[in-house]
């Protein structure tokens, strides 16, 4: 452990009971039930167990487990049984107590959230790829069990997020990467939005430092004239609802640095052509609950008498709340200065509950209930997610994501029934979430009384109606446009099953064939087979067999001739030789944390490019090592890194470009105003100019606007950038951006 002279044994102790007492003060001001005792018994036995150890930072550990409580108690809001739990969630990790020990001391409720907490202890994912799902499952698992261990984890990866600057870069890097792919969305679903916001801008922040700083330096510096133009935007509002006699807060809110970074990314743009850097929130006081959603839309009245709105951004989740709980009414307007905003609505207690989820409603309970019966159980998803067997990581994590952490969309039934969906849903996920034979039969969706096939994404309000035929049976191409957990779940099923019955029927038709050419039946026989077909193994042999996708012959067993034999045996034990050594040395970087340089040896290059993202020199890479031994570079900022980095982070190398010969490809977006000329000026620019070489070029123009993409072989990224820089130059042209 680190030391730290600086700080005196008598300075921590004050260090230590100051942060003690601000924990105490803050649950002392809330509306839970005062159990203070618990919270001193657990703070003076964790306190006592982590004695003499310390954080990286060299303050005193028991400063951390101090700092989880304060965010559980003022940021989550969570009572007493939490606040004991997060004093305690490392004490069984890092010290010789055990659960059961916990248990006699504190009870069962808060030991079994501290050993929920110690299952999923330092981080959701493991160094095998084979591991991560699983230990994904156990956060999903304590999930459904009981929600304040997710809740508590929460808030100990926030205070990890903050205090992160002491870990060493590489570390930050993999923490920060976990963080934005799994704890920010999980934050957000759970209704967590100021969390989530924190937990984007801190990765943000250590994944793209220089970025970061940048663009919050231009949030600093457009601060007056944002400031001036909502006065502007604001005054009549105000007027309007000083005239309703209501109390209120009327406030701009600026957009997070990871939310200005992400939209400039996704739209090819720089910072000042984001024009929706703020939105307006009209936050109002009200006793009444039953009023709430009247004085929301006389609000509403009042904007749009001001201000002309967006036909198609009005959001009513007053109606339909979101399944975290969220209340508000969302309208745009057109501004004073010709741009949109975007202006919220909201109770005091909706804003509270926005910006804290679930746990905002201890400040508004009535009575002295027990915390657990305030819990909420909106979790039931994940039965159908764990029942999917041994999937891929990342299949599982994209599944994780797209039925956890996206937004819903709400459909009906031809009686009227309300059914929740995650947005991207087809018509086969609603025929599966149905009822199993629904999906499996369904051969089409009456949407809106209008035919529509199985992949056709649905959207909030439409009324569907499953149409079914007893002759249908189930495709493996519906796995391209099924979304959900239960949808995916009892496809897979019913697949597995139909692929059975198929593979049964191959064996069957294989063992007659042999029986009729006079072939014992053999394993070697059926080894030959299989390798003859080049298929993975027996039952991938027995099922293209059974699905008329192999015409079986002699030759398919018809045996080698030994000599034959032993020159595949001598090779393939050399080709497996060589791929170990291969493996094993790009492994040893991993383990001693080596820099992987990126270089062409002998005309050939020690890596491959991924075709995800194009990476060339002078871009941030990080390089992922596969099962083929074959390290593959990724750009830093790219989505299927991300994934790979939460799944597969120790197969990750810190790679650097070193000097080289070759040509990369890189794509280039222009836009601009057609006129004659351009392109022939554009293409000299290219090829004369600039001696670059063009692979490909595709040029659409409709109604005056000309779009351009083209392919370049360049040797490095600041070609790229200059030869941007010169396309903008030609007089028409509005923007050139490379492109992924």
């Amino acid at each position: 452990m680190m030391q730290n002279n600086d700080i005196t044994p008598i300075t921590e102790e004050q260090m230590i009971e100051q942060a003690y007492q601000n924990l105490l003060n803050i649950y002392l001001s809330s509306n839970h039930r005062k159990k203070v005792e618990v919270i001193e018994k657990a703070f003076k036995f964790a306190r006592d167990a982590h004695q003499g150890i310390r954080r990286r930072s060299g303050e005193p550990y028991i400063m951390h487990p101090l700092a989880v409580a304060t965010i559980v108690i003022q940021e989550i809001g969570l009572g007493s049984t939490s606040i004991s739990a997060a004093l305690l969630h490392d004490v069984v990790e890092d010290t010789d107590y055990t659960v059961e020990d916990i248990e006699s001391l504190f009870g069962k409720k808060i030991a079994r959230i501290v050993d929920g907490l110690t299952k999923i202890s330092g981080g959701i994912f493991g160094d095998q790829a084979s591991l991560q799902a699983e230990n994904f499952r156990k956060l999903l698992l304590t999930m459904g069990e009981d929600i304040r261990v997710v809740l508590i984890k929460m808030a100990d990866r926030l205070h990890n997020m903050r205090t992160l600057s002491s870990m060493p870069a590489n570390k930050q890097y993999k923490i920060a990467g976990e963080t934005l792919y799994v704890y920010a969305p999980l934050a957000h679903r759970l209704g967590l939005y100021a969390i989530k916001t924190e937990l984007e801008d801190l990765s943000f922040k250590y994944n793209h430092p220089s970025e970061y700083e940048r663009i919050k330096n231009q949030i600093s510096d457009s601060e007056e004239s944002r400031n001036e133009l909502f006065a502007r935007f604001s005054a009549p509002i105000r007027e309007r609802l000083d005239n309703m006699g209501l109390k209120y807060e009327f406030t701009s809110r600026v957009k997070s640095c990871f939310s200005i970074w992400n939209k400039m990314q996704v739209k090819h743009i720089p910072f000042q052509e984001v024009y929706d850097l703020y939105a307006a929130r009209i936050i109002f006081e009200c006793d009444d609950e039953s009023a709430e959603k009247r004085i929301c839309w006389n609000i509403y009245n009042e904007i749009t008498e001001v201000y002309a709105k967006h036909p198609d951004r009005v959001r009513d989740w007053l109606t339909t709340p979101k399944v975290n709980k969220y209340r508000a009414l969302h309208v745009t307007v057109m501004g004073p200065d010709g741009n949109w905003v975007e202006v919220q609505i909201r109770s005091r207690k909706m804003d509270d509950i926005a910006e804290r989820g679930f746990a905002a409603h201890w400040k508004y309970k009535i009575g002295e209930g027990e915390e657990e019966e305030e819990l909420t159980t909106w979790l039931s998803t994940l039965n159908d997610i764990l029942k999917d067997p041994q999937p891929n990581a990342i299949d599982f994590m994209d599944t994780i994501k797209l039925n956890l952490f996206s937004s819903e969309i709400v459909v009906f039934t031809p009686k009227g029934e309300t059914i929740t969906l995650p947005k991207g849903a087809s018509v086969l996920d609603l025929a599966f979430t149905l009822h199993t034979d629904l999906g499996t039969h369904c051969i089409a969706g009456n949407v809106n009384h209008k035919l529509r096939p199985l992949s056709y994404k649905l959207v909030s309000g439409d009324q569907v109606e499953i149409i079914t035929s007893n002759s249908g049976t189930p495709k493996p191409e519906w796995e391209k446009f099924v979304v959900t957990a239960k949808g995916r779940t009892r496809l897979r099923s019913a697949l597995r099953h139909q692929r059975r019955l198929i593979i049964e029927e191959g064996e069957k038709l294989f063992k007659e064939f042999l029986e009729d050419h006079d072939i014992p039946y053999s394993n070697e026989v059926l080894s030959l087979a299989i390798s003859r077909q080049r298929v993975a193994g027996k039952e991938e042999l027995f099922y293209m067999i059974g699905n008329n996708e192999i015409t079986m012959n002699e030759d398919m067993v018809k045996k080698e001739s030994s000599s034959r034999l032993n020159w595949w045996r001598r090779n393939l034990f050399k080709s497996k030789e060589e791929h170990k050594d291969t493996t094993r040395d790009a492994q040893k970087a991993i383990d001693t944390k080596a820099i992987y340089s990126l270089t062409t040896r002998d005309g050939n290059s020690n890596y491959k490019i991924a075709g995800c993202c194009h990476p060339i020199p002078g871009d941030d890479v990080v390089g992922y090592l596969n099962k083929a031994g074959e390290v593959i570079v990724h750009k830093i900022d790219c989505p299927t890194l991300a994934r790979l980095k939460v799944s597969y982070g120790s197969q990750l190398l810190q790679t650097q470009w070193e000097d080289h010969s070759d040509r990369f490809r890189a794509s280039i977006h222009i836009e601009g105003i057609d006129q004659k000329g351009i392109l022939q000026t554009i293409v000299n620019i290219i090829s004369t100019n600039m001696s670059i070489n063009m692979k490909q070029m595709n040029v659409t123009a409709d109604d005056g606007v000309f779009n351009c993409d083209l392919d370049v072989l360049v040797s490095d990224a600041i070609v790229v950038t200059n030869l941007c820089r010169e396309i903008k130059k030609v007089k028409g042209v509005n923007n050139a951006v490379r492109i992924s």
